[in-house]
């Protein structure tokens, strides 16, 4: 199987686990991006629904796509009158012209953008907006940039893009920062629903358990807390559709 493949079909046994351990976006990135509420929003790639659930805070109305069944019963139960469509980025099971706009949070770096691009345009009304959107930990904060440095192994997917194509106008961007409430037993949690800790071997795993254990133990900004902050920066990108 390919890398990327087997990296991206990883996730739906975790699913519970990336559920209750990975960041939502703030709200104001949503915001920036698509505007406010009415509005109809595909959350493309919806995993466990952490960005539907900031869109339907919003007040708009949200239908989430997501492959992976494991993911979308577990994004059907957190999310109540709320049910993910079965399809992907590069087959979105709606008609042509539905959204106001397309969101999709970290799974934009999975999608084969040159089937998923047109697909997203095909989707959008004209003058709709795509948005995709990623979670970065803070490397400013020292204890952050030294997490980073355990878990920088194996990143198997597909670097970010500028250009859309031209269906869509010149992209903008933006950042906001904001952070998460987390435990050590949290940051444990939240390491191994990452796809190179799903794929790895179990050696491989306990390593990095051990190592982030030692971090929470005994960096000076967490060693002794029961608690602390993960701080987050979010880049979003908004792209209009002509």
């Amino acid at each position: 199987m390919d890398p990327i493949e087997e990296h991206r079909l990883s996730f739906g046994a975790a699913a519970q686990a990336y559920q209750q351990s990975r960041p939502g976006y703030p709200a104001q990135a949503l915001a920036w991006a698509i505007g406010t509420a009415p509005g109809r929003v595909v959350d493309l790639g919806a995993g466990t629904g952490q960005l539907t659930r900031v869109a339907l805070a919003a007040g708009f109305e949200v239908v989430p796509v997501e492959p992976d069944p494991g993911m979308r019963a577990a994004l059907d139960a957190a999310t109540p009158g709320t049910v993910a469509r079965d399809g992907a980025a590069e087959s979105i099971p709606l008609p042509d012209g539905y959204a106001d706009a397309v969101v999709v949070g970290t799974a934009y770096h999975w999608f084969d953008r040159a089937r998923a691009h047109p697909e997203i345009a095909r989707v959008l009304r004209p003058g709709g907006v795509f948005a995709p959107m990623r979670n970065d930990r803070d490397l400013s904060v020292d204890w952050v940039r030294r997490l980073d440095e355990i878990v920088q192994a194996a990143r198997f997917h597909r670097p970010d893009v500028a250009d859309f194509g031209p269906l869509f106008a010149p992209a903008e961007w933006a950042t906001f920062r904001h952070a998460v409430p987390q435990t050590p037993q949290g940051l444990l949690d939240l390491i191994a629903t990452r796809s190179w800790y799903l794929v790895a071997t179990e050696d491989v795993r306990q390593r990095l358990r051990g190592e982030v254990s030692e971090l929470c133990a005994t960096h000076p900004d967490l060693a002794g807390r029961d608690g602390f902050e993960l701080p987050y920066v979010t880049t979003v990108c908004r792209a209009v559709r002509r």
